[in-house]
């Protein structure tokens, strides 16, 4: 058996995607977009079980936010921010879910119809839609401007769809032609007027950081009553990304140093430096100023130096550190994200 209790707590009642049509006993997958903070945790364990086939929601905590909203005993976990995750590993499913930081949006099954559904021999990811997750572009200006315009209903605010240029700067960024924005630079645009939107545009100099979702994508959230944000977003199109490094322990180390520093986030998180030409921590592609994100699959968020020096040390010859450089640090920040990159794990 594996438990998983995460801090997190909910913030939406669970909605349903499909209708039971076929009369065979599978019901209705149901959401949870679940948000945290410090001092609330989502109220259930994550188990995985002898005879018991997914996995499975136990010990719910009684008056806790995962029993207010509507999560039962017995669901199976199918979906971890969009990602379909019944036929991964019960360890990886737990670290996606760690991983997800402050907000991780959830679909569930009921125990009944998942065993229903399997005794059938249903493929599960079809009773799913296929993407439900926002877009995070970064657009960078050339001579011709940013690639996109904006249109938005006379005398609304917060309502504002995107007109995108074949093969302009924003097309490959990414940017989906007709979809709506949602936040630039990392704030939402909700309460903008058309001017207002136009002005912090040109403010924004050479770069700009789009939330966008597709018509399909926003009409899913906006059914459902789910608010959509960065924190789901498939970052696959930005230039930034987090990088994994394995490192097996040679006779002189590692080859690296660990230091504790300020963020650009605040508070203080661990860097690496002093990376020893030829040994293993240069060999596996790490720079100096990097920053630890995870060690070993595990978010060391919130841990001081030593807890991450032990961590780092609990494999005796090797380890595995995920790591982000120093202009990726800053951009996460700049959009809102602070140190909570592992969403993206």
């Amino acid at each position: 058996k594996f438990e998983f209790n995460p801090k997190v707590g909910i913030d939406n009642p669970a909605l349903t995607l499909t209708e039971d049509t076929d009369g065979e006993g599978v019901g209705e997958p149901r959401f949870y977009l679940l948000t945290k903070d410090d001092a609330e945790t989502f109220g259930f364990c994550l188990h995985e079980e002898l005879g018991c086939q997914g996995h499975v929601i136990r010990q719910i905590e009684l008056g806790g936010v995962a029993q207010r909203r509507g999560l039962q005993d017995g669901d199976r976990l199918l979906q971890v921010n969009g990602h379909f995750v019944d036929h991964m590993d019960h360890v990886r499913v737990v670290q996606k879910i760690k991983a997800s930081g402050n907000q991780v949006l959830l679909a569930v099954l009921d125990g009944d119809s998942y065993e229903a559904a399997k005794s059938l021999g249903r493929d599960l990811s079809q009773l799913l839609p296929d993407d439900i997750r926002p877009r995070l572009c970064h657009v960078t200006r050339d001579k011709s401007g940013f690639g996109f315009s904006v249109s938005c209903p006379e005398g609304t605010k917060g309502t504002f769809q995107l007109s995108v240029l074949q093969d302009g700067p924003a097309h490959r960024a990414g940017v989906p032609p007709g979809s709506w924005l949602l936040e630039l630079n990392g704030d939402s645009v909700k309460s903008y007027s058309h001017t207002q939107l136009t002005k912090k545009l040109k403010q924004s100099g050479n770069k700009v950081t789009l939330l966008v979702a597709s018509s399909a994508v926003e009409e899913f959230y906006r059914l459902r009553g789910l608010r959509v944000t960065a924190a789901l977003a498939d970052t696959s199109w930005l230039p930034f990304k987090v990088r994994e490094l394995h490192l097996v322990k040679g006779p002189a180390g590692y080859g690296f140093l660990l230091k504790e520093d300020d963020c650009n986030s605040g508070g203080v998180g661990q860097f690496l430096w002093e990376v020893d030409v030829g040994l293993p921590a240069e060999q596996a592609g790490m720079k100096e100023g990097d920053r630890v994100l995870a060690v070993n699959g595990e978010s060391i968020e919130g841990l001081d130096h030593e807890q991450t020096v032990h961590r780092i040390r609990a494999r005796d010859d090797q380890v595995t550190l995920l790591v982000i450089d120093p202009a990726g640090d800053e951009f996460y920040h700049s959009v809102g994200f602070g140190g909570m990159v592992l969403p993206w794990l």
